[in-house]
């Protein structure tokens, strides 16, 4: 199991046996065999989630926390959430799942949902692809089939555009990760590619009617803000990280492909060694068999020739999905900046 340094999920794997132990969240009309089609979730949630990344998250330090709510037929609505407090290793004698368990007992006493139904988890540049992610989310949809896991991009959010998306194991992945074989025969088998790792489910974030007046009167009453920024032509250093990012995982993958490259030159060369021995010993009883004599006893192939372990494949696929990540946030960011670029160059010729 990782650790918060890693950016996974010791402390939301943990957690996924608090869920199991509390039971599914459903709601009146709820039917534990629908699919989650939506995600609703409660303005407040949001901000509990941006204050606790501002409060303790830095730089690539992981915050996450736990999701609460219900299921009402195909939507899943989040009304509550608590952060994971940050302790270090030195903190032998404290207890996650008992921390859990009081804060979901206590908010049940003030008549708060209380009921388990995913976690949350920021992230740094996009980079929360992972194995830890991974094996956290099947924990809490092997016990809690509705949940899902929020993904929050502080850097994202803070250049204006609120990053924030949910997350689902597909049904073929969940099956693959159930049987814990993740082999290229199995993987294969199974269709599984990186594009049918996990789903996205829609977000919607609803509010009360008096919160939404607030908010207008807020909006009324704050200054006018200098919106001159939108239209600069400079880019970031946000497009030069994530190409760093990407570049680094692009090298993870040529060396991944190199070790299965040489796996399977190994399993040919094998087979190569296995044919000419058959071979050999079939020319061996046909002399036999000239001479009279009784031919060879049969052997036991697989014990001569031991197959070459195949590495797994499911690192490949995670890091095929993290690619295919940066390259969306790539391709939003350099779209808005070649849109800027397009409308100055027709400004410019229509001035001159």
């Amino acid at each position: 199991m990782a650790s918060r340094k890693e950016g996974a999920g010791s402390t939301a794997a943990s957690s996924s046996s608090t869920a199991g132990a509390v039971g599914k969240g459903k709601g009146k009309g709820g039917s534990g065999d629908s699919a989650v089609k939506q995600v609703q979730i409660d303005g407040l949630v949001v901000l509990k989630i941006i204050k606790h990344y501002q409060e303790e998250g830095q730089g690539t330090e992981v915050v996450q926390g736990v999701l609460l709510g219900l299921v009402v037929e195909d939507r899943l609505e989040i009304t509550n959430c608590f952060p994971f407090p940050q302790h270090t290793e030195d903190d032998a004698d404290f207890d996650e799942v008992q921390y859990q368990m009081e804060m979901m007992r206590s908010l049940r006493h003030v008549n708060i949902d209380h009921l388990h139904v995913g976690w949350y988890q920021s992230t740094y540049y996009g980079s929360f692809v992972t194995r830890a992610l991974l094996d956290s989310q099947f924990s809490y949809q092997h016990a809690i089939e509705e949940s899902v896991v929020l993904i929050y991009d502080p850097i994202k959010t803070a250049q204006g555009s609120l990053s924030l998306k949910a997350y689902r194991l597909t049904p073929k992945l969940m099956e693959v990760c159930k049987e814990k074989d993740f082999s290229p025969e199995a993987l294969k088998k199974a269709n599984i590619t990186f594009e049918h790792m996990f789903e996205e489910v829609p977000i919607v974030i609803k509010n009360s009617h008096l919160i939404n007046v607030l908010m207008w009167e807020l909006e009324q009453k704050s200054a006018v803000a200098d919106k001159q920024e939108l239209l600069s032509l400079a880019s970031s250093n946000h497009l030069g990280k994530n190409l760093q990012l990407l570049m680094d995982r692009v090298d993870e993958m040529s060396q991944d492909i190199v070790k299965y490259n040489t796996y399977m030159r190994n399993t040919s060369k094998q087979q190569q060694q296995k044919h000419q021995y058959q071979q050999r010993r079939q020319q061996e009883n046909m002399q036999r068999q000239s001479r009279g004599e009784p031919p060879l006893p049969e052997e036991d192939l697989s014990k001569l020739f031991k197959p070459p372990q195949a590495p797994a494949r499911m690192d490949s696929l995670l890091i095929a999905g993290q690619i295919n990540t940066y390259c969306q946030n790539i391709k939003e960011f350099t779209a808005q900046n070649l849109g800027k670029l397009f409308m100055a160059q027709a400004l410019q010729e229509y001035n001159s």
